[in-house]
């Protein structure tokens, strides 16, 4: 199935959900009705049913998206003089307009037969009515001056110099309520005529009783209505880009291949309207944004799914709130005991799986997860970059794959407080960590240009996850370069998700390429180089700094001082690093000097005495040997002291 059908599919499995404005954080959106769009409005003026004035007042900062009907052409304008059908500027609704501002009104002029034309049509609406009795009165800017909305200039003119909720005081735009009245009183029908489900309905048939000729949609292959003009808004409120645009006759947008534009491509109107409007209402629902790019996905029977682009730790927490949400069963009875989970932070690890398990259930056989990617290479022209389709439950195992593959002990913070997971960070945190720098004590990409980093990095990342492709070596080269250079840091913390992060790229890369597992558990057996290398830089910097009292805290240790050149030459180096930690081995105890020095011994002797005395550059291993035995001291560490603490 197209992406194309899908988006219709979708359109028709949320029917309920059509014209209800909907919020995303204190971000609004809704799924719109054919011929409809939305705007921002500033003024909102209350009448009754016979079209006498009430009220205005401005809008609520948190209230104003508002769904209006769109001519095709009013819905494409930018500089031109096409009115909206019902609600609009103050120069197209305000009859007096021009008294109050030096005006030809021709504006005015071109909305009122229009809406005249709709109010006397089949297809009116008692608030169509409504407005074009009160419209009619030509009293609209004179009612706003009454309510103080709009202020005038000393020569009793609209002052350019004021503004309507931060929008100059002519362009301010006008919605309205209708108050019913009488046996109308108790309706369950909205008041606000952008709620108004069956004012809606009528502006959609009134249209449909216009259509022209009708021709072949190349999307849907129906004979319906065509346009050449589409809709606009596709990532965000603000967006100009257009998915689909064919305005140039003059140039070769098609000349040389087609007699005319109708060969080159044909949509049909309201197969137009249904695509991008249920794009539009999928993408702020649930897309995510990279720069100028945006990607979203969904899930083709709308269950809910894993977000691709996320860490392990949050797959978890958001499966679990669901879960508690919904009351889902658990399914803890089709939990095998013999299931594998990751080394490290096997808690985690067994969430995770449960999650995948708990989303896998749902699933069914012929359901699919799409994705969609666009990106703008110029303000007005927007391009699909990314077009897939994938089943639901080989999704489900390539993010599993992905998770797994990566799985690593990373650090986080949420709302103040440090939280430790299994598993892979999500892919803003990757660009961040690679290309970011040091702001405010968290490492971030701050360059304004910079930003167009995430989305590379998205591009990059997302065959890995999606198809299970290999991870790019030069990320892996990267991660393992700043990994090995710790004085870059400030904050060790930072340095910290830099290591974790390398660590997780490296064992991946390992799996892709070599058929390698690799895990954070130590491996005391392993007799690769740069493996060893690594124990042996972990232990160097655990030896100095158990001998750090508090006031030493900030200070680094010869190991991380000497890292960088210890992973180009590794040979000569030790030998200095060797050095140095002699007199901090003097000062610890009997016990946990002979403990250390016996553990470089064991250490040493799992090397080939001539891979040892090379002193060529080490691999990325010697950071999962670094950090798997950092790991293993820390861990045996803390045990020690619980264990002091219960006898």
């Amino acid at each position: 199935m197209s992406y194309v059908n899908e988006l219709i599919d979708l359109y028709n499995k949320n029917q309920d959900k059509i014209g209800v404005i909907e919020y995303r954080g204190d971000i609004p959106y809704v799924l719109l009705p054919p011929f409809h769009t939305t705007v921002t409005a500033q003024i909102t003026v209350t009448i009754d049913q016979n079209g006498n004035f009430m009220r205005a007042e401005l809008v609520a900062q948190d209230d104003k998206m508002t769904v209006i009907p769109v001519t095709e052409k009013s819905g494409s304008r930018t500089a031109g003089k096409e009115p909206h059908p019902l609600c609009d500027n103050l120069r197209y609704l305000a009859g007096d307009y021009k008294d109050y501002y030096k005006d030809d009104g021709v504006c005015n002029e071109l909305y009122m037969p229009q809406i005249e034309k709709w109010e006397k049509s089949t297809y009116s609406h008692e608030k169509v009515k409504a407005i074009y009795l009160y419209l009619k009165k030509a009293t609209l800017i004179k009612d706003l001056v009454e309510q103080k909305i709009i202020k005038l200039n000393d020569n009793n003119q609209i002052d350019d110099k004021e503004s309507v909720e931060g929008i100059v005081q002519t362009k301010a735009f006008v919605r309205f309520i209708i108050r019913s009245t009488g046996e109308n009183l108790h309706r369950e029908i909205p008041d606000e005529c952008w709620k108004d489900r069956t004012l809606q309905d009528c502006y959609i048939k009134y249209v449909r009783s216009q259509e022209r000729e009708k021709g072949m949609c190349y999307l849907t292959g129906n004979m319906e209505s065509i346009s050449y003009l589409h809709s606009k808004k596709i990532r965000n409120e603000g967006d100009g880009a257009k998915l689909i645009s064919a305005n140039d006759s003059q140039n070769f947008t098609y000349r040389g291949r087609f007699a005319n534009r109708e060969e080159a491509v044909a949509v049909g109107s309201e197969t137009s309207q249904i695509v991008h409007n249920t794009l539009k209402w999928i993408i702020r629902k649930q897309g995510a944004f990279f720069d100028t790019m945006t990607i979203v996905t969904w899930e083709s029977d709308q269950l809910s799914m894993p977000k691709w682009n996320m860490d392990t730790e949050s797959i978890i927490t958001e499966y679990e709130n669901e879960q508690e949400e919904n009351d889902w069963d658990s399914w803890d009875d089709d939990w095998s005991e013999e299931e594998e989970v990751s080394d490290g932070n096997p808690i985690t690890a067994e969430k995770f799986y449960k999650a995948l398990n708990g989303y896998g259930k749902k699933v069914d056989n012929t359901s699919n997860m799409i994705l969609l990617a666009f990106d703008a290479a110029t303000p007005g022209r927007l391009a699909m970059i990314e077009n897939v389709t994938l089943d639901t439950a080989r999704y489900l195992k390539n993010i599993e794959k992905w998770h797994n593959d990566c799985n690593w002990i990373h650090e986080k913070w949420k709302d103040g407080k440090r939280i430790q997971f299994g598993g892979m960070v999500g892919v803003r945190d990757i660009a961040d960590i690679l290309f970011g720098i040091e702001n405010k004590g968290k490492l971030s990409i701050v360059d304004g240009n910079g930003k167009k980093l995430y989305a590379e990095v998205a591009k990059r990342l997302l065959p890995c996850i999606w198809y299970g492709s290999n991870i790019p070596y030069d990320y892996v080269n990267l991660a393992v370069v700043k990994a090995s250079n710790p004085l870059t840091y400030k904050e060790r913390k930072n340095w910290e998700r830099v290591l974790t992060l390398a660590c997780s790229m490296v064992k991946k890369n390992e799996k892709d390429r070599n058929k390698e597992e690799w895990n954070v558990a130590l491996d005391k057996s392993a007799k690769d180089r740069s493996y060893l290398y690594g124990r042996l830089l972990a232990v160097a910097d655990r030896i100095e700094y158990m001998t750090y009292d508090a006031k030493d805290n900030g200070r680094i240790t010869n190991a991380k001082r000497y890292m960088s050149t210890f992973s180009q030459r590794p040979y000569e180096t030790w030998k200095v690093i060797e050095e140095n930690i002699q007199p901090y081995l003097a000062k610890l105890d009997v016990v946990k000097r002979k403990y250390y020095e016996n553990l470089l011994s064991e250490i040493c002797n799992l090397f080939d005495i001539d891979k040892f005395k090379e002193n060529k550059k080490l691999d990325g291993l010697y950071l999962l040997g670094f950090h798997s035995q950092e790991y293993d001291l820390r861990f045996k560490k803390e045990n020690s002291e619980e264990k002091k603490e219960e006898e």
